[in-house]
């Protein structure tokens, strides 16, 4: 019973990981908008198409371990990519974007992250 909530947690955040890099290259204004600290118009989009390149590649590296990988092994990866939702809660926060924003999306992300990885530890 725990195996099919700890994948599918798993592939679920990889699934919106990807979402979220593809938007960013995409529609980098909206993302940036969605991110909780939206973009100046005239600022430099090659900082929001790192961003989508950034979370779009860690979507394709936790697909791959999902597929050709261990459970121990993707439980490993979200323990540390739990790092970056965590950075960007206090991005958010530090550039005056709203709590609801930081703690809503970014470090409710975070604690997702945490749980599969602990579910994907316990498989």
């Amino acid at each position: 019973m725990l195996t099919p909530i700890a994948y599918g947690l798993a592939i679920a955040l990889v699934v919106l990981v990807l979402i979220i890099g593809l938007r960013f290259l995409l529609a980098p204004q909206a993302a940036a908008t969605g991110y909780g600290v939206p973009a100046r118009e005239n600022g430099d989009p090659a900082y929001l198409t790192i961003k989508g390149l950034r979370d779009f590649t860690y979507g394709i590296l936790g697909a791959a371990l999902l597929a050709f990988s261990s459970a121990h092994a993707v439980g490993w990866y979200m323990l540390i990519a739990a790092i970056l939702p965590l950075g960007d809660t206090l991005i958010v926060l530090r550039h005056g974007g709203t709590k609801a924003v930081a703690f809503g999306i970014h470090f409710a992300t975070a604690m997702g992250c945490l749980i599969s990885a602990a579910l994907m530890f316990a498989v």
